[in-house]
């Protein structure tokens, strides 16, 4: 995908034609989809498949860290507002508990590729804190020598003293939280975070020796204008972080509190956000970096873009990965484990979640268990949402079915994606062209079996 040809290919046109509610796919089927049937007991059960083969993926080790100081109003995430930081110690004890239950479950073979801090906000803990988490996961699980570490930063958080910390801790990989330099957004977000700071930030995780830094932004915020969201960009183009992630807000006062404090005359609207959303993508382009998919950029040389180029880019729960398929562990309150055929999740809150341990228990919510048709169109839609080609005869021979006799539906609901130009299909198969990269979301739910059926979630707009 050039620049030039990302600009006038994706026109106002075409986005507005195919600019759908729809999941993100993190997963398949998607979170909405869990249930209650699925317990602690059926993901024991998976976690003794685990060490009784010796054919397991890699691991990889999400924790959930929840506490923040200060209520950002624009958050979805399950998070804990306090400035009680003596509430760490004992949150750690459980994540201890809970770590030597799923170990003891999986056996000998922890074989540990990746682990990323997300929160709430996990410099919210304190260096010793931070040191004594790091110390029980390596007494539960093993890295290897070139396994990926990352934490999720709030640059209001940190002193250079704290990226050096973090680095000797084995941490190579940061993402800093930015969302909008503007001070009038700023503060109808209640997140106040002068451009100086975050510049700091990444300046010192250079100098840490971090690998690759990202930045979130978010679009669709209260107060942006296009004059004023470009002046963030220029901000963080001189900043210059590895990678970018370019999020769309989703304003669901009715499901997360928080955003109830926004006031909503102040959001932009669809069309602005629209020519907000456009303006950035050609900004970033136009600065050299590379468009990954679905939200996410970065420079040629980082390894997400290698990974996309050599088509072994992967996605879950924490977006691209460069990582092939593993197991995933998630721990602490809320978070979300795939092991095997099966995805679980934690529960909410703090209080159940020691209830559960303190009973011996997984602390368990719900979970869902993927038959052989989950499987074949999870890989389907993820291999789409990694804007690689969906290949008929290996997927045919892989899943013992006939491809196109299988998915004839399908294949009849993607002509309009065809024919608007954002996909192409040959006898051999799906092929996502250069601007239909924009639109993968879309073209994934046509492989949805579960969108028909009633949910509880709502979902956002895909651009």
């Amino acid at each position: 995908m050039t620049h030039a040809s990302t600009d006038t290919e994706i026109s106002e046109e075409l986005v507005r034609k195919f600019d759908k509610l729809g999941p993100r796919y993190t997963s398949y089927p998607t979170a909405d989809r869990f249930h209650a049937n699925f317990t602690e007991t059926t993901y024991r059960g998976y976690l003794d498949q685990r060490s009784s083969r010796t054919d397991n993926p890699p691991l990889s080790i999400y924790i959930h860290l929840p506490f923040c100081e200060s209520l950002c109003y624009f958050c979805a995430c399950n998070k804990i507002i306090t400035k009680d930081h003596a509430r760490v110690s004992e949150y750690l004890c459980y994540l201890d508990k809970e770590m030597a239950l799923v170990a003891s479950r999986i056996g000998t073979d922890r074989k540990t590729v990746q682990l990323h801090l997300g929160g709430g906000t996990p410099t919210f803990f304190s260096e010793s804190e931070l040191r004594e988490l790091m110390a029980i996961v390596r007494r539960h699980f093993e890295f290897t020598p070139d396994a990926e570490l990352g934490v999720e930063i709030d640059p209001r958080t940190v002193q250079p003293q704290t990226l050096a910390m973090l680095a000797e801790l084995g941490f190579n990989r940061n993402s800093f939280g930015v969302q909008d330099f503007d001070p009038a957004v700023q503060q109808a977000v209640n997140r106040i975070q002068p451009l100086d700071m975050v510049e700091q930030a990444v300046v010192e995780s250079r100098k840490s020796g971090f690998q690759s830094i990202n930045a979130d932004l978010i679009y669709g915020l209260p107060k942006q204008t296009l004059e004023s969201f470009s002046r963030t960009l220029d901000s963080l183009i001189r900043v210059s972080p590895d990678r970018i992630a370019l999020y769309n807000y989703a304003h669901l006062p009715g499901r997360f509190k928080a955003q109830r404090l926004i006031f909503e005359n102040d959001l932009p609207s669809a069309e602005l956000r629209l020519q907000i959303f456009l303006m950035s993508m050609r900004r970033l382009l136009d600065a050299g970096y590379v468009y990954i998919g679905l939200d996410h950029f970065s420079k040629p040389d980082d390894e997400l873009n290698k990974a996309r180029l050599d088509k072994t880019l992967h996605r879950n729960f924490q977006g691209y990965t460069t990582r092939s398929e593993c197991d995933l562990i998630g721990l602490g309150v809320s978070a979300i484990s795939k092991v095997g055929n099966s995805y679980s999740q934690a529960v909410r809150t703090v209080s159940a979640y020691y209830q559960h341990l303190d009973a011996g228990r997984l602390p368990i919510e719900k979970g869902f268990e993927l038959s052989q048709d989950d499987v074949l169109r999870r890989n389907i839609i993820m291999t789409l949402m990694c804007s690689a080609p969906v290949e008929f005869d290996a997927i045919s021979r892989d899943y013992s079915i006939d491809f196109k006799t299988y998915f004839e539906a399908e294949l009849l609901r993607l002509q309009p994606y065809e024919v608007a130009g954002l996909i192409s299909i040959d006898a051999l198969a799906i092929r996502i062209t250069p601007k239909g990269r924009l639109f993968v979301r879309a073209s994934g739910m046509v492989f949805d079996k579960y969108l028909g059926q009633p949910t509880t979630s709502t979902y956002s707009k895909l651009i």
